[in-house]
């Protein structure tokens, strides 16, 4: 059993950045890590994704060049290092692992869920 916990949201205005972390038990060492966000009204949408051993990752269009993903697994912990933040990057992000990482990067991909750390970025 993983159990995912989030922190690091907050306020922030525009062209600020903010680093979310995810503590995680279980051995998550093993497991492809990644971030989702949801803006009200909207899907939740894949953010980037870090694997285990390889420590590639992989990241939305949307934040490629803003956004960093990197992984302790000394620590159980996943970051989310956010620079030049947008209002539109306003939602609830999410910290999510699976066993089977694929490249389609739906939600129903992830096998575990954290509650989400609210994001909001100001103009």
């Amino acid at each position: 059993q993983v159990q995912l916990l989030e922190s690091g949201g907050g306020l922030v205005q525009a062209g600020g950045s903010l680093r979310l972390s995810c503590a995680a038990s279980g051995r998550t060492f093993t497991y492809a890590m990644a971030w989702f966000r949801q803006a009200p009204g909207k899907e939740r949408e894949f953010v980037a994704e870090i694997r285990s051993i390889s420590l590639r990752t992989y990241y939305a269009d949307a934040v490629k060049g803003r956004f960093s993903i990197s992984r302790d697994n000394v620590k159980r912990t996943v970051y989310l290092q956010m620079n030049s933040l947008k209002p539109e990057d306003t939602a609830v992000y999410y910290c999510t692992a699976t066993l089977q990482p694929s490249r389609s990067y739906r939600p129903s991909d992830y096998d575990y869920w954290g509650q989400g750390t609210q994001v909001t970025v100001s103009s």
